[in-house]
């Protein structure tokens, strides 16, 4: 199965979420149901003289319902490893503070599949429902590539700081959450609005080569968050209620998957287009103007909502592989974007989230990627070697910078190999060797293929390869990636060597 990168998705949750090998949908006890909103008592579905809808009718509605809230569950799963639970592993910073990751990946991270290496993160997550953020950056350099993406909790991509969105400027942006009606203050280049209460800031920052993160740990420094009233400085309005939010682990993601979709609804107010898939989900118990509680469901119920949310993950799981055009072995395609993107198309939403959450939008970068010949014959570093040769004047196409990165094929996780190379990028090209007509062969392989050549040396792993493209900030006219699958620049295939 193909994946579409992000680097920030935990593998662990991610993995359960995804299978949907469920053992049982809510238990009277589960910690989760006690901390959503106004519990509804054990046998409230007859005392309330409302039935549960037919086996049927429920099996369609949780397939559905599991499609649609697949992407919210993953959210929430990462946001409460990243942000507030602090002895998960994982834990980056509390609410509305930024964390700076001085390095880039190596195959020594293990947490995160397809980690990106070319650039380090910031990360911000912001509980908007007080007041918004201010997200201020520093003036950078023009050659240098960066991008601050903003996520919701729907997995919405709703606006982009960064090289290509506002320039190399320093500015002030106004993150505000669902319900805000405000005024801009002065001094806001622009305002973004959230559809959920709370939100993730994703910051990239080009990396040159490992002698230059000093460099880059100086324009983290330049970003900086905090709450619109300290930006103008004013009081502080009251604080938001506290949340009971409900722990998370894969063990639990497999027996309650529901319980988190219905608390995590309460942040996120329904869009147009969403207001069918919500009212139908209400009849099964999930969701504001439920009329009994999910948990409460028989158990012939609960045995048709295991069935319903596998099939449903197997639809997931066909998109994701016919979703993108094949191109020379590699799938290319594009399945993030902002609501209107989406457009009610739940399932293209959900195959985005399984295949790498957080992916950005194909105007702020591309992902081919491949794991086998354009014969469709597998990578095997274990029994080949393989080139990779972009033609003279046929380099990926991009206004930023291009990379090439390694995965082993059965983990997604970078290789440890002999010269720590995890990926080629274009700032290497000054010291990588172009052949007599002038094009470019990579050596993707897993031993050297000499001195002579280990300027071009792609180390493979001793088995299943996965490769990933990265075009970030990809060139619009032609030729470019661009419509994604329909660009007039396409990516060579991988050639096996005798």
């Amino acid at each position: 199965m193909h994946r579409v990168p992000s680097g920030l998705q935990s593998a662990a949750l991610v993995g359960a979420m995804a299978a949907a090998l469920l053992a049982g949908c809510g238990k009277k006890d589960d910690p989760i149901t006690q901390a959503q909103q106004p519990p509804v008592p054990a046998g409230a579905a007859a005392s309330a003289g409302v039935p549960a809808p037919g086996i049927a009718e429920v099996k369609a509605i949780a397939e559905e319902g599991f499609v649609y809230g697949l992407p919210i569950v993953m959210n929430y799963a990462v946001m409460y490893e990243f942000a507030i639970d602090k002895n998960s592993g994982q834990f980056k910073a509390p609410f509305n503070r930024i964390f700076n990751e001085a390095r880039v990946f190596t195959y020594k991270d293990t947490a995160v599949v397809t980690p990106n290496s070319d650039t380090p993160y910031s990360l911000l997550w912001m509980d908007l429902r007080a007041e918004p953020m201010v997200l201020s950056v520093p003036a950078v350099d023009s050659k240098r590539y960066y991008s601050v993406q903003l996520t919701d909790g729907n997995t919405f991509n709703y606006g982009y700081i960064g090289s290509r969105a506002t320039g190399h400027e320093a500015g002030d942006y106004l993150v505000v959450g669902p319900h805000w009606k405000g005024e801009t203050p002065p001094g806001i280049k622009k305002v973004f609005q959230s559809s959920t209460d709370f939100s993730i800031a994703i910051y990239r920052t080009q990396l040159f080569d490992p002698k230059d993160m000093p460099n880059v740990v100086k324009v983290q420094a330049g970003y900086l968050a905090q709450p619109l009233s300290a930006y103008l400085k004013q009081p502080a309005p009251p604080a938001a209620p506290a949340i009971a939010f409900p722990k998370i682990d894969k063990e639990m993601v497999k027996t309650n998957f529901f319980d988190y979709l219905d608390f995590a609804l309460q942040f996120a107010p329904p869009g147009p287009e969403e207001e069918a898939i919500r009212a139908r989900l209400a009849t099964i118990g999930i969701g504001p103007g439920r009329k009994f509680a999910f948990k409460d469901l028989s158990l012939e119920h609960k045995a048709a909502v295991l069935l319903a949310m596998k099939e449903g993950d197997s639809q997931v799981e066909k998109y994701l592989e016919a979703g993108q055009k094949n191109i020379n072995g590699w799938k290319v395609g594009s399945l993030f974007g902002d609501r209107a993107f989406y457009n009610g198309d739940w399932l293209k939403r959900a195959a985005a989230a399984k295949g790498g959450i957080y992916g950005n939008d194909a105007v702020e970068a591309m992902y081919p990627l491949t794991k086998a010949l354009a014969n469709g014959e597998a990578l095997d570093g274990a029994k080949h070697r393989y080139t990779l040769t972009f033609a003279k004047d046929q380099l990926p196409p991009v206004n930023a910078f291009w990379s090439v990165t390694m995965y082993d094929g059965k983990t997604q996780l970078l290789i440890k190999n002999p010269i720590d190379r995890y990926l080629i990028n274009s700032p290497m090209l000054k010291a990588m060797k172009r052949n007599a007509d002038g094009s470019l062969t990579l050596y993707v392989q897993k031993d050297s293929p000499g001195k002579a050549k280990e300027s071009n040396w792609l180390p493979a792993p001793d088995g299943p390869i996965y490769l990933v493209m990265r075009l970030y900030w990809p060139k619009e006219q032609p030729p470019s990636i661009l419509p994604p699958g329909e660009g007039t620049w396409q990516p060579p295939g991988l050639a096996q060597v005798n």
